[in-house]
């Protein structure tokens, strides 16, 4: 098969900033491969972040994006999806902007079952602030605002989280197996409902317990293990498994998959006559609407 579209197609013209070593460059990468992989139209897609080191990476693909502030990418991404789901809807950020400020419309996205796809850059830590706690560093871990007696609290599970509360296609990824990821990615995006990829992204400035070694030497395969994605029993049985059961085996790959479950478009009324954007406003007069407002 002939490719339309070259994997160039798909990059910008502006350079990635992060620090060398940053595991967002594999994320990147990850994605890039995904969607070439795909041919995906690179004027149909619409990459949404929010705020962070993660949330920088719209810049360096050649497709429509929107910079989001904190928190906040997930309901501008449904805004999107919603005003025409023909787009290809995929949101990218850390664990600081989705699991932290962002976590109330995480919960409801996923409950929505919102055919959107996002990808979390999860570090453990605060990147862009210069090393703070984040809602997924370890408990006990010694950080610029935790740095006596380390962080106190349990860390959000996002892959529980996410079972939890209705996503359809729940999976974990790690930065040091670029082609395992972009593989999650790509089924994750040709997924029909709302799709997880937690994206184990090392911080090599700040982060100095959740490395690439840390994570080589603990993680594992679940497809290996003879896991069944289609069993949510099983997948949150494996959710929880890391770090709250152990802290040596970390299982990465597809939790959970299914198909039996209507997204939001499908059931939402107002889309029965297809995309918003190609409805007529049915206003007549624009200036006089607008001299209502003034």
């Amino acid at each position: 098969m002939k490719l339309e579209f070259e994997m160039d197609t798909y990059k910008s013209e502006i350079k990635p900033t992060w620090c060398p070593g940053c595991g967002d460059f594999a994320v990147l990468r990850a994605l890039q491969t995904a969607i070439h992989a795909l041919q995906l139209e690179p004027w149909n897609v619409v990459i949404v972040s929010g705020i962070g080191c993660s949330s920088n990476l719209p810049h360096f693909l050649s497709t429509y994006g929107f910079h989001a502030i904190h928190g906040r990418a997930l309901p501008v991404a449904e805004g999107v999806k919603l005003a025409n789901p023909e787009l290809q809807v995929i949101v990218t950020g850390g664990d600081g902007d989705g699991y932290g400020i962002g976590v109330g419309h995480f919960i409801h996205a996923m409950r929505r079952n919102i055919d959107i796809t996002y990808l979390v850059m999860n570090n453990q830590i605060y990147g862009l602030t210069t090393g703070q706690a984040s809602p997924t560093s370890e408990k006990g871990m010694k950080t610029k605002s935790t740095p006596i007696a380390g962080v106190i609290e349990n860390p959000v599970d996002p892959i529980s989280l996410a079972l939890a509360s209705g996503a359809t296609y729940v999976a974990r990824g790690f930065s040091g197996d670029v082609k395992g990821m972009s593989e999650l990615v790509k089924n994750g995006i040709t997924h029909h409902g709302f799709s997880l990829i937690d994206c184990m992204s090392p911080c090599v400035t700040y982060n100095k317990v959740n490395t690439y070694d840390f994570f080589r030497e603990r993680v594992y395969d679940l497809a290996k293990e003879g896991h069944d994605p289609s069993d949510m029993k099983a997948a949150f049985a494996k959710a929880i498994e890391w770090p709250f059961v152990q802290r040596d085996r970390i299982p990465l790959g597809l939790f959970y998959r299914t198909e039996d479950v209507p997204t939001y478009e499908d059931l939402e009324p107002a889309l029965k006559k297809g995309p918003p954007v190609h409805q007529p406003l049915g206003v007549t007069d624009a200036d006089a609407l607008l001299d209502e407002f003034l």
